[in-house]
């Protein structure tokens, strides 16, 4: 039972990725030929990029309420965070994350899945959560230690 309710979830967070998508046909139609499809930046999220073993220690400290979709490719040891399209300077202060202009094409592989060694670290639920900008600052910054301000 547990393991259908999770399928269903991520059958939500691949169906929202779609929704992000110009032409979900065509992103369709590159999975289905078993690569990743490119998704751009801008209207739904805008991506932070940073080294992978970094980002996985920073999920930690991210609590669950604050953390959105985090894209992985462990061949390139790079991480993507996606966050609010509104996204200002909020992680100048962050030298370890480049945060990529918007329209940037994010190469995505579908969330039900892995193509090559591109997975989805924290898949997307469908619920449109992206992470928390102030989290992931302070995640980042405290080297995985959150200050109270960070947590709220």
């Amino acid at each position: 039972m547990a393991a259908k309710f999770a399928r269903s979830i991520r059958q939500a967070g691949q169906d929202w990725l779609l929704s992000c998508a110009r032409n979900p046909a065509d992103v369709l139609r590159w999975w289905a030929a078993g690569k990743s499809a490119s998704i751009a930046s801008g209207e739904h999220w805008r991506v932070a990029e940073g080294p992978l073993l970094r980002s996985v220690v920073a999920m930690k400290c991210v609590c669950s309420r604050r953390l959105g979709p985090v894209l992985a490719d462990a061949s390139a040891e790079r991480a993507w965070w996606l966050l609010p399209p509104e996204l200002g300077d909020d992680l100048d202060s962050v030298p370890q994350l480049m945060v990529h202009p918007i329209g940037w094409p994010l190469t995505c592989p579908p969330v039900l899945y892995a193509i090559d060694e591109c997975f989805w670290l924290e898949p997307p639920d469908g619920s449109s959560h992206l992470t928390d900008p102030p989290a992931l600052t302070a995640a980042f910054a405290a080297g995985g230690r959150l200050s109270a301000e960070a947590l709220g």
